[in-house]
């Protein structure tokens, strides 16, 4: 029997009293595409006004950093290009530690990602005629199969592939669309090989370039997706937060692994400017602020009253703790109906 996972956690005080730096992902937090999600840009103005810094941390290689701080502008979140760290910076500086300068790289992705690769002295190319010594692929909504042809003659005669993510989906108003690792399973099905490195979330490089440049001492990892953001941060020894404004859903949250589960949970961002609630481990599940689970006969039996967000920290304690994943979820009485209706359990 598994023993009792300490996740999720509690906190007598607002995030901002305990972490100095916020490390941000942006899709499905901050905005969708380029839709601003509701109270995040109020928070994250509060969060810098009780003294936390922000850090913007994205594995999308579509834009440049000063796209992204002017993007952020426009949905109400004042941010400097140099608090921007994108899978599309990490990736080219890879390759500039892996190859000799003037070294040709194909690029699979977008002008942001060829303009990095040209400030750390390599050369971008769009064929792989041009002999290049790498492939670099990362998301762009332009990419087709002529992109994707060049990508794989290359990778064939033996370029070095590099991908900035492996992001299966990325969050849209419209629901989850194909992200890079749709198009890199792509390329590894015509190839019959894996990139040789992955630069993004989970991979810890992109959260330890935010920690460098921030000087963060006690840095919050804050996203929406268990598999890039939260098992990231345990892959960097970082705390935390996961919010529910974008990929991940309460049943994927109270299925997560051991490696996926976050410090914190919130519906959204207006959960770095409050405390959390300490979910009790008791015999057989759990209880948080007026709820109790019991874990029993593959069933999670919620019962009691309160914010369905502590119903659903309750949730994941006792799936967590017993190692039940997944349960079926049973409600007793009209609260914990209502409850689990608002979660979409």
């Amino acid at each position: 029997m598994p023993s009792p996972d300490p996740r999720p956690r509690g906190s007598a005080g607002p995030l901002t009293e305990l972490y100095d730096v916020a490390l941000l992902d942006l899709d499905g937090v901050v905005y969708l595409q380029e839709e601003p999600i509701p109270e995040a840009a109020a928070a994250l103005n509060a969060a810098r006004a009780a003294g936390m810094r922000l850090e913007f941390v994205t594995n999308n290689a579509s834009r440049r950093a000063p796209e992204v701080a002017a993007l952020l502008a426009r949905v109400g979140v004042a941010a400097d290009p140099v608090e921007v760290v994108t899978s599309a910076q990490a990736a080219a500086a890879l390759l500039a530690e892996r190859l000799a300068p003037g070294s040709a790289v194909l690029v699979v992705g977008g002008d942001a990602l060829a303009g990095e690769l040209t400030d750390v002295g390599l050369r971008a190319v769009r064929s792989a005629d041009d002999d290049p010594l790498a492939v670099v692929q990362g998301y762009t909504a332009e990419t087709g199969w002529r992109q994707l042809a060049e990508a794989t003659i290359a990778i064939r005669a033996g370029a070095l592939w590099i991908a900035s993510n492996g992001d299966a989906t990325f969050p849209s108003p419209r629901g989850p669309l194909p992200g890079n690792g749709a198009l890199v399973a792509a390329v590894a099905t015509a190839t019959g090989r894996s990139p040789d490195e992955i630069v993004g979330k989970p991979h810890p490089r992109l959260h330890q370039e935010s920690v460098r440049r921030s000087g963060a001492q006690r840095p919050l990892v804050v996203g929406d997706r268990l598999d890039t953001d939260i098992e990231g941060a345990i892959n960097g020894d970082c705390d935390s937060l996961l919010v529910l404004t974008g990929v991940t859903t309460p049943a994927d949250l109270i299925a997560a692994g051991p490696r996926q589960r976050p410090d914190y949970l919130a519906a959204d961002l207006r959960g770095i400017l409050e405390p959390h609630p300490t979910p009790t481990l008791v015999p057989g599940g759990a209880e948080c602020r007026g709820w109790t689970v019991t874990a029993d006969a593959g069933e999670l039996r919620l019962g009691g009253q309160g914010l369905p967000i502590d119903a659903l920290r309750a949730l994941c304690a006792a799936a967590w703790s017993v190692g039940s994943g997944a349960e079926k979820i049973v409600a007793d009485g009209p609260e914990a109906e209502s409850a689990v209706a608002g979660l979409s359990l």
